[in-house]
């Protein structure tokens, strides 16, 4: 996977103060490097975005909680053309005809699992493929 100059850097500061989300999102992050080597990564202000030839996935902290949600957690958040049925989707939005956008909690690091990193290799797949 690429990464910036001052990756490690812009991840402790965006972390900073969640030693718990940061836990999950690096075994995220070294299984996304794993499944996807040509990926780029980029530590933005709200959200740590993965990129193939566009943006595919994206790793975040909740700023607005629904009822229910975790206190702790990583929102991961990918797009397809077509909506996930899973109860694990906390949030699915159609913001453009044929795209849909789903945003999954994290709570602990063996939440990344097989059938997650299988909806990131379509939100990749998809991402590949649209214009």
């Amino acid at each position: 996977m690429e990464y910036p100059q001052f990756y490690e850097a812009d991840l402790m500061r965006f972390f900073e103060n969640h030693p718990e989300e940061q836990a999950v999102y690096e075994t995220l992050e070294a299984r996304m490097a794993e499944r996807f080597p040509d990926a780029s990564v980029r530590v933005q202000k709200s959200q740590i975005s993965f990129y193939n030839r566009h943006l595919f996935a994206a790793a975040s902290l909740p700023l607005r909680r629904k009822k229910g949600w975790p206190a702790r957690c990583l929102m991961v958040t990918f797009g397809w053309g077509t909506k996930c049925p899973s109860p694990r989707i906390a949030v699915a939005t159609e913001p453009y005809p044929g795209r849909w956008t789903h945003h999954v909690l994290l709570e602990r690091s063996a939440d990344v699992d097989e059938e997650l990193l299988s909806w990131l290799q379509a939100a990749y797949d998809f991402s590949m493929h649209k214009r």
